[in-house]
Formats: structure tokens, sequence, C-alpha cells
């Protein structure tokens, strides 16, 4: 049988469905843009294939008429042309109403909070049948899983990625100090000395640590700031300082979705910007999922942006 198979190609195939549509050598040749002579050829060999006539000619002499067996192969041959169409198209071309696909986005928890809350419904409401998952990163396999398929896209500092990686800024980003509505300090801005005598929620992704990036740089002020909280999730950050005194420093765009409960406040000290970048492999550049995918969360990365503004 696959020697059967690998006698057909697909000009074979049209040119039968052709025929069949069309039961005219001069009607058909032209359809199929060849000769007459290459359509007889080619008809000689669908006779061979098939052991079949296939057509006869029509007994007022013009055209030419479907034998039986033809006429039988009619209805498969189309959906088999059309499935063959299907095939040819999926590498070129993406329908996210239609698709049941199934996207991963390795992040921290940090960017995670941030694009997550205006990605998913934009998502959702683009590719209904779709799927979309969040993943901590293995940040020293990151640019294997993103080459093997097992991530789409990954969303992390430059320093985070590889250099076979292709790399695209997604915003930069600067943190804000926060406390619950009526906390007891009251509202005014925040003094160096009011920072460090407060207690601090302190957010330890690999857990348990009371210590971070906000001591290095009161260290480098000659300032200490007193932790008595560490917790491992962003998420429930908001939820530990509207039921306590602490204060937290974070990034702007993830406490602002919390303005309702917190007030923020600029940190009293120097604090750099950092920026997040989004990460694909170079073999994923031309998919047309991958690149809705991309245009997706840079557009919600720009919409969070204008938001700061």
């Amino acid at each position: 049988m696959s020697q059967r198979i690998s006698d057909f190609d697909v000009g074979l195939l049209v040119t039968l469905d052709t025929l069949l549509k069309y039961p005219n050598v001069t009607h058909a040749a032209a359809r199929l843009n060849i000769t007459q002579s290459a359509l007889s050829a080619r008809l000689t060999r669908l006779r061979q294939l098939l052991n079949d006539p296939l057509f006869v000619p029509a007994a007022s002499g013009r055209g030419m008429i479907a034998t039986p067996h033809a006429s039988a192969l009619e209805p498969e041959l189309t959906r088999l042309l059309e499935r063959f169409n299907d095939f040819v198209n999926t590498a070129h071309s993406f329908d996210p109403a239609n698709s049941k696909r199934v996207f991963r986005i390795a992040a921290t928890d940090n960017p995670a909070a941030i694009l997550a809350p205006d990605l998913i419904p934009l998502f959702q409401a683009g590719a209904p049948m779709a799927k979309i998952a969040f993943t901590l990163p293995n940040k020293a396999k990151i640019a294997e899983h993103l080459e093997q398929g097992d991530v789409d896209l990954f969303v992390g500092a430059a320093e985070d990625g590889a250099p076979e990686l292709i790399a695209q800024t997604l915003f930069q980003e600067e943190f804000v100090t926060a406390q619950r509505r009526g906390h007891p300090r009251g509202t005014t801005p925040l003094t160096i000395e009011e920072f460090c005598d407060a207690e601090h929620l302190l957010i330890s992704t690999s857990g348990g640590h009371f210590s971070g990036m906000i001591d290095n740089a009161l260290a480098e002020i000659g300032r200490e700031r007193r932790v008595s909280i560490s917790i491992q999730s962003y998420a429930l950050a908001p939820l530990v300082l509207a039921s306590t005194d602490c204060i937290c420093t974070l990034p702007r765009r993830f406490l602002k979705r919390f303005e309702d409960t917190l007030d923020l406040f600029p940190p009293p000290l120097p604090l750099s910007v950092f920026g997040m970048n989004l990460f694909w492999h170079p073999r994923m550049r031309t998919d047309p999922a991958h690149i809705w995918l991309r245009k997706m969360v840079l557009q919600v990365a720009k919409t969070t942006t204008a938001d700061q503004m």
C-alpha cells in the first residue's frame, strides 16, 4: 500500500478533482494552467494507478463523463484535498477564534502579577477556546525550555536571558512604598526616619529571607530597616498590608491595582529603575500563533505603561 501512495502526487489529485468538476480536457487544462497534452498524460497516469478509465467520451462528442468509480471517489477526494489544504496552511496562518492551542508564559511572581490581570481577559476575548498557563521559570534552563517549546515566552530581567534568545523590552518599572488606608502615621510623604522605624513586609520569592534589594540600598547610605514579615507571594502582599501597620516597597504597576485600599508614596531613598524583557527562541520568530501571543503581551505592557503616565 505504501508503494501505491508514493506513486501519487498532489498534482495528480488536483487534476482528478478538476476533471470531476470540469469534465472537458480543454476547460480542465485551462483551469490547471497546463497544456492539453500534459493533462492527457496525467489522466493516463491516473487510469493506471486507479485501474479504471475514470472518464469516457460523452455521447454528444463534447466533453467526458465520469465512470461510476470516478464519481464514487469525488466526495472523499474533496475531503482529502481540504485536509491537505488545512495541513499546508497550518504553518502560515493562525485563527485565534477557533484555536485550541495551549500557550505557556514563564514569569516570576512580579511580572506575572503585573501582566496577567490585563492579559488574561484580552486573551480569552481573542481566543476563547485556547488555553494560557503562567509558570514559574527555571532560569538556568529557560533557553532550553524555550527552544524545546515547553515554554512559549519568558518574562524577566535582562540578565535572566541568554544570548541565543530574542529579547524585547516590555517596560521600565519603578518602586513605590505602600501602606494601608487609615494608617496611624497619616498620609504625609515618608521621611527616611519613618521608613527605617516602620515595620516592613518583604517579598522573598525564594522563600524565608528578611533582606533584599531595599536593604542593600539602605546600607549604602548607612541606614537599615526592620523587616518583620517575609512572604513568598506578591498576591498575598495587599492582604497583609490591609490588615497590619506594615509598609512594603514594590513595583508601581503592581501596587496601583490596590489603590482603593492602599496609599502609595515615593520611597525616601534612591532606588534604581529596573526593566522587564520579553524573551523567545528564534525558531518561533515567524510562527503566526506565537506572533499573535507576543503582540498581545506587548499590547498589555504598553497599556500598563500608559496608565503610569
